[in-house]
């Protein structure tokens, strides 16, 4: 059985045809345990306090191409998702523009996407669409393995994550 890729808009404040002044974007299967933890920073975040307006989240599962059409229509882009790190499960790391661009590609692996997010950013460049302001909130994961809950740790993690898309969100909407 194949699980639908499709992502799913989780809230819009502005209509689609608009430009978002910043798209978070949440990645990860929500069915392998800590994999789905940036998914889970992105539901966290719109269940907590008040952002700017124009915030668009995207709960983007294992990532597709109909994704390029979001990442290009902003300026400014954060990811969320699991990431080895080679640190403690729940470290967090914050990769911004060109060192995102960096990590993304001397991490190219084999994964359950349809397609990497250093491919889906590769296309809105060759377009000339790249979002000028772009960061990777990465998480590092414990288990993934069949479970829909992520580890005590990564939940420790989940927190410090949301605080750092609050303050890339604050910076980027003044």
């Amino acid at each position: 059985m194949r699980l639908s890729t499709l992502p799913k808009q989780i809230t819009v404040d502005d209509p689609l045809e608009q430009r978002a002044a910043v798209v978070v974007l949440g990645l990860g299967n929500t069915l392998l345990g800590d994999d789905g933890v940036g998914v889970q920073v992105v539901q966290h975040l719109q269940a907590g306090r008040r952002l700017p307006s124009g915030i668009r989240f995207l709960d983007g599962g294992t990532l597709s191409f109909s994704l390029l059409e979001d990442i290009e229509n902003t300026d400014s882009l954060i990811v969320v998702d699991a990431a080895q790190l080679g640190e403690e499960p729940g470290s967090v790391h914050i990769y911004r523009d060109l060192a995102m661009d960096e990590f993304l590609r001397s991490r190219r692996s084999s994964s359950v996407h349809e397609v990497s997010l250093a491919e889906l950013l590769d296309m809105a460049r060759l377009t000339g669409h790249l979002p000028e302001r772009r960061a990777l909130v990465a998480i590092q994961p414990q288990h993934i393995d069949w479970n829909t809950e992520v580890s005590p740790d990564v939940r420790g993690g989940l927190e410090t994550a949301c605080i750092h898309v609050r303050a890339l969100i604050t910076r980027w909407s003044i």
